[in-house]
């Protein structure tokens, strides 16, 4: 009887499998640290957005700073028009204070005579070590400040850059 063998043998699967899981061994703390440096460049970029949007909500309704993040957010319905309480300058999710991996606090300052409020300041904390690593902070003066170890403020070192 004359059988010609066709497939793979055992020890043959189990190299193939072995190399495939070394593989994954190497590629898989670098997917990671790429995911924490992307949440991190999105919560910066978040901040700039929100600074971006408390000037143009100074400028457009003339009343200040916003009272919170809610402000910022999109009128309800879509199509009605922008107002002080729904001004439709930041998406809702970032309204709500939660994005890519990090919580965003707005803190407005105290308002004058008239009830404008003239200062505000913005942190942003990671969730947990597994999606970021570093605090930001910043105010109406638009600079973002970073802190790793812990909650960032404004004496903080500034972000290059």
């Amino acid at each position: 009887m004359n059988r010609s063998a066709k497939g793979f043998s055992l020890i043959e699967l189990l190299i193939v499998v072995a190399i495939i899981l070394i593989i994954a061994a190497i590629a898989i703390p670098n997917f990671l640290r790429s995911r924490v440096a992307a949440n991190q460049a999105s919560a910066v970029a978040s901040l700039r957005t929100l600074n971006t949007a408390e000037v143009s909500y100074s400028l457009t309704f003339n009343t200040g700073f916003s009272a919170d993040l809610l402000s910022l957010a999109p009128p309800v319905p879509a199509d009605a028009n922008p107002t002080t309480t729904a001004a439709g300058l930041i998406d809702s999710i970032l309204a709500a204070g939660i994005k890519s991996g990090y919580t965003f606090t707005y803190s407005p300052g105290p308002s004058d005579a008239i009830g404008t409020i003239l200062t505000y300041s913005l942190t942003a904390g990671p969730f947990s070590s597994s999606t970021g690593s570093n605090y930001y902070y910043s105010d109406q003066s638009g600079v973002i400040r970073q802190n790793s170890t812990t909650t960032a403020t404004a004496s903080d070192s500034p972000l290059a850059g």
